[in-house]
């Protein structure tokens, strides 16, 4: 995965609540057992008309918004418990989601894939919503070290929380098998001590 420490970006408003994964990544694109592919069909229904033109109506269609940070409404990621849905946004091209709340597996989800979700107050959230719907141009910092997302050239701020042991994983862009081999040295000594 990659480090991640700050991130600096305009961003995508989603002002949808229930975001569930089944919208995120329709279960006719499951049948892929590696990564490759899945950002093409983020959204898939609701990015594009049956015919497969784009459907100019959904945000991620409209020009005037891009990064990503996507700003999603309340209970984004509920449903099944696809890791699939991860997969597509990160291969999309998004680094955070915020939301006022995200279910647990898709958080967790997430995470394991190096998604950040950013979740807020209801308060900040709408907050969100109003700086970037009012200027598109407007740029979010989500700063993992110190657990904070800002817009930027204003005093809106809110602190986040995040496990501790993914908010590592993270920074040094570890999945848990690359965390382990970094305490390999701490291993072995241990090991080295039991009396067998």
């Amino acid at each position: 995965m990659e480090k991640f420490t700050t991130l600096t970006s305009q961003a995508i408003p989603l002002n949808i609540a229930n975001v569930d994964t089944d919208q995120i990544i329709p279960a006719r694109f499951l049948k892929a057992t590696d990564k490759q592919g899945f950002g093409d069909n983020v959204f898939r229904d609701w990015r594009f008309n049956k015919d497969g033109s784009p459907n100019e109506s959904f945000v991620m269609n409209n020009s005037i918004y891009s990064g990503s940070i996507m700003v999603a409404g309340d209970n984004f990621g509920c449903g099944s418990s696809r890791e699939h849905a991860a997969w597509a946004l990160v291969g999309y091209g998004f680094k955070v989601i915020v939301s006022s709340f995200f279910a647990d597996i898709f958080k967790g989800n997430a995470l394991n894939n190096g998604l950040l979700p950013v979740q807020v107050s209801e308060a900040f959230l709408s907050d969100l919503f109003t700086a970037i719907e009012s200027n598109p141009n407007t740029e979010l910092e989500v700063n993992l070290e110190t657990q904070t997302i800002s817009v930027k050239g204003s005093d809106l701020q809110e602190s986040f929380d995040i496990d501790p042991y993914k908010k590592t994983c993270m920074i040094n862009g570890y999945d848990d098998i690359d965390y382990l081999l970094s305490k390999k040295t701490e291993i072995e000594a241990f090991e080295a001590q039991k009396i067998y």
